[in-house]
């Protein structure tokens, strides 16, 4: 959304390539949404309004939070507690999604991950 710097350049190509499907985890959204109500993302105010229209105008998909990715997310054996990342390392493996994240802990769950 903001272009930022602190994408490298190898997840930005991925991302823009014409021949990739773009997915963003319904719980990416609601993470952002967390932050931005909370004041720690002020930046965020128009993609929180209008999120679908956003992704939709990207060219990019939705990945809706299933059971199974909540069933999987919880059994992770993982220290990290954040829920969010416990969610998109379960998208990713039950989904084979590749997950652009700087987190190279994410590594050991045998996930393909761009940075």
């Amino acid at each position: 959304m903001e272009d930022s710097t602190r994408l490298p350049p190898g997840a930005r190509a991925a991302i823009r390539a014409g021949d990739n499907r773009v997915y963003v985890s319904a719980g990416t959204a609601w993470e952002i949404a967390i932050k931005f109500h909370a004041g720690k993302l002020p930046s965020a105010q128009l993609l929180v309004e209008d999120f679908d229209g956003y992704l939709s105008r990207c060219g990019f998909q939705t990945q809706q939070i299933l059971i199974s990715h909540a069933i999987a997310a919880a059994a992770l054996q993982f220290e990290n507690k954040d829920p969010f990342d416990r969610m998109l390392i379960a998208q990713a493996q039950i989904e084979g999604l590749t997950l652009v994240s700087n987190q190279a802990a994410f590594d050991r769950f045998g996930i393909q991950r761009i940075w």
